[in-house]
Formats: structure tokens, C-alpha cells, sequence
């Protein structure tokens, strides 16, 4: 009986960490960073819509930080995309040279600042997803908490090893859906819903391995997106994604 009993509390051991938390392996598990997949899309654009749905489905797995960059170059067809940004085409234009690809197109998906493929093709984004949840790497923590004063702290910790160059700190806001009515274009007629829709994009700092502590001011933060915010640490610049963070509106 004895003997069973050692046996026993080795292995409770194995699970519970000796003041009966968790143990260091299932922790880790926990703090693992979400996959970011960031769809370059248009209302201008005819097969951009199933990629939008798919987007939507990817933003309801807690495992994926969903984020949507609405172009600009689709404007001159005939519909002028109300969410399309300058900065969108930007990063991924910036995407199109870390990336070494000869053009850019929608819609187009990017998996972790590391991969791309064509966003309505599910079974290719899912193998991505995939490989890149196979390949992580011990990364800094990272950690979004709302003040008092309605101001964003972002917390980003020590990281295992200094980074060859400083990554970049991106701050993103973004809405949680919207349904648009299309009275031009390729895609008149219809009524496009578009999910996790970037509004706000703007480098807010550097990361050079040392913890540190941003504040964005509560004006900037309420106006972000009614979605939330995810801040990206990123290689580059348009690198590999080192880890993300997300966290809802107030309330939301």
C-alpha cells in the first residue's frame, strides 16, 4: 500500500508544481502567443469575400489574432473601399519584399509575419496556421491592461536572448464587423460583411530585449476600434511576428 501511495503523489507531482499550481509545462502552454493572420482584402475586389468569411470564422478561435487590412488600390474600378487605408497597402507592399514575392494581390493572408497564401483557400491558410504554431519559440511576455484613466499600458517583459536588431512595437485597433452595401463595382449589388477591420495602425516603440512599459493616452486608446486592440512585437519591421497580445474595449 505504501508503495502505491509514492507512486501516486510521484506522479500528482508531475502535474502539480509543489505549491499546487500548475505545473510549468501546462503554464506554458497557457502563455503561448496567438497565431496572427492578417488579411489584405477590398470591397473592390470579387473573390475577396470568402476570404472576409473565412477571416470571420478565424476570429472566433481564441488561438488566431484575426486582423483585417482593408487596400486601397482596388479604389479606381469603381467602389471606393470606405475602410481602405494608404498604410494597409503600405505593410503589405513592406510584406511584398520581406516576403520576396514579385506582386501583391487580394485577397491575400500573412501567418505570423512568416508565411502567405491566398486567403480563400482554407486548407493552405490551415496548414500555415499550423506550421507556424509548430514552430514556436520562447518569446518575451507580453501583457495589455486598461488604467484607470482609460489609457493602455502595454507591458512587454525581458526577452530569452537579445534580438539581433530592435522589433518594432505595433499598435492596432480594430472593429468587429461591419456590413457595407456595394452600389459599384465588381461586387455591386451585394452586401459585404467584413470582420475584425482594422481602423488604427501606427508603430508605438522598439523592443531591443529589456522590459519596458508604453502608454498610449486614454484620448488615443477610446479611438481605436468598438473590437479591440492587439499590439504585434515584429522582427523588421514586416518580419517574423516574436509574439502578440489582444484585449477588448471596456465593457466589451
Amino acid at each position: 500500500m505504501r508503495a502505491r501511495f509514492l507512486i501516486l503523489a510521484f506522479l500528482a507531482s508531475l502535474v502539480l508544481g509543489a505549491d499546487g499550481a500548475p505545473a510549468r509545462a501546462a503554464e506554458a502552454q497557457s502563455a503561448l502567443a496567438p497565431v496572427v493572420v492578417e488579411l489584405f482584402t477590398s470591397q473592390g475586389c470579387n473573390t475577396c469575400p470568402p476570404a472576409d468569411q473565412f477571416l470571420g470564422e478565424l476570429a472566433k478561435r481564441p488561438d488566431i489574432l484575426a486582423l483585417a487590412f482593408h487596400v486601397d488600390y482596388w479604389n479606381y474600378i469603381g467602389w471606393t473601399d470606405p475602410y481602405g487605408k494608404p498604410w494597409a497597402t503600405g505593410r503589405q507592399r513592406d510584406y511584398q519584399q520581406s516576403l520576396h514575392l514579385r506582386y501583391v494581390y487580394t485577397p491575400e493572408m500573412v501567418v505570423n509575419g512568416a508565411a502567405e497564401g491566398v486567403g480563400s483557400d482554407k486548407a493552405a491558410i490551415e496548414t500555415l496556421i499550423s506550421a507556424a504554431r509548430a514552430k514556436s519559440e520562447p518569446h518575451p511576455t507580453l501583457a495589455l491592461h486598461w488604467l484607470q484613466n482609460g489609457a493602455l499600458a502595454v507591458d512587454v517583459g525581458e526577452g530569452p536572448s537579445p534580438p539581433a536588431a530592435p522589433a518594432a512595437i505595433w499598435l492596432v485597433g480594430f472593429d468587429r464587423s461591419h456590413a457595407t452595401p456595394v452600389l459599384r463595382g465588381e461586387n455591386e449589388g451585394k452586401t459585404l460583411t467584413d470582420y475584425q477591420v482594422v481602423r488604427n495602425y501606427r508603430r508605438i516603440g522598439a523592443w531591443a530585449g529589456w522590459s519596458m512599459e508604453l502608454i498610449v493616452p486614454p484620448d488615443e486608446a477610446k479611438a481605436l476600434g468598438d473590437g479591440g486592440v492587439a499590439v504585434l512585437l515584429q522582427a523588421q519591421g514586416t518580419g517574423p511576428i516574436l509574439t502578440a497580445a489582444r484585449i477588448f474595449m471596456p465593457g466589451g
